[in-house]
């Protein structure tokens, strides 16, 4: 699957550098797992459908009832269609320096180091009101503007809807924010490994949220840990998958998507090459 770099991917070849950027984002079928490189901060204001974004060490799930703000790196992006088949959501991208601008211009105390009150997350989540949606409507009509004063009126747009987030969410937003521009905001790799042992996301996944290809993952996990990553990630996913069904709290059928295997039939022989014994075997003890 190739890398979807966005904004990038929805500018036109002849738009200079732009550090702000509004695009109307719709979609007839669902998508999965896409791989995405934010090159930009992104507002993501779902209108319809479902957005699962996992992300290099937590994932998140936002339908019509929330918004989302994501800060730029690498992503698996999953857009879901709703009952009528229609998946809409208005993307609002900016770059770093307008988070600087806004810190600076609003008195806020801007840091590289990251704030100690809080939990640093590549995303924050909004809760979507009355405010939000009239806020929407206006982008909504920003995009028919064609004239040379859309720059500075979409800057001010962007002022707004931060400045009403800061309103709304006080320290923990502008804490967030700050995040944006830290000097240092990448997960390290044992975080992120951690983090998705017991996902579903496959090495190739895993390697692209750690922003690195396939085989330098590999060598990298070799040297930190010592071992294969896939037998590794397989041993620890199936040994999970052992200690649920020991308990008797699900059915091999309920869990082998759970722990990365596309079918029951796979995770079974799987698991008997593992213990000795396949899952039902065990259950039924």
């Amino acid at each position: 699957m190739s890398v979807q770099n966005i904004p990038e991917s929805f500018l036109n070849l002849t738009q200079k550098e732009v550090e702000l950027f509004i695009y109307d984002y719709k979609m007839t079928d669902d998508v999965v797992k896409s791989k995405v490189n934010l090159t930009m901060n992104m507002f993501s204001f779902l209108q319809t459908g479902e957005k699962q974004v996992q992300l290099a060490d937590d994932s998140v799930t936002v339908n019509n009832k929330q918004s989302l703000l994501i800060k730029t790196g690498n992503c698996l992006m999953t857009e879901l269609i709703d009952k009528d088949h229609i998946y809409f959501c208005k993307l609002f991208f900016f770059s770093n320096k307008k988070v600087l601008d806004f810190l600076y211009k609003y008195a806020y105390s801007s840091t590289s180091e990251k704030p100690t009150h809080h939990k640093e997350t590549t995303f924050f989540v909004i809760e979507n009101d009355d405010y939000i949606h009239t806020y929407l409507s206006s982008l909504s009509n920003f995009l028919k503007l064609q004239t040379p004063t859309s720059d500075s009126f979409l800057s001010i747009k962007f002022e707004e809807i931060m400045l009403y987030l800061a309103d709304k969410y006080g320290d923990t937003f502008i804490a967030y924010i700050q995040t944006l521009v830290a000097t240092e905001t990448k997960s390290s790799f044992h975080k992120i490994i951690e983090a998705n042992i017991y996902t579903n996301l496959s090495l190739s996944e895993i390697a692209f949220l750690t922003n690195m290809s396939l085989s330098t993952f590999k060598r990298h996990f070799n040297k930190e840990y010592q071992a294969n990553p896939g037998k590794w990630l397989q041993q620890k996913r199936l040994a999970r998958a052992k200690e649920i069904l020991d308990k008797g709290e699900k059915k091999p059928s309920e869990i082998y998507l759970e722990y990365g295997y596309n079918n029951l039939s796979n995770f079974s022989i799987a698991y008997k090459n593992e213990f000795g014994y396949s899952p039902k075997t065990k259950i039924d003890k």
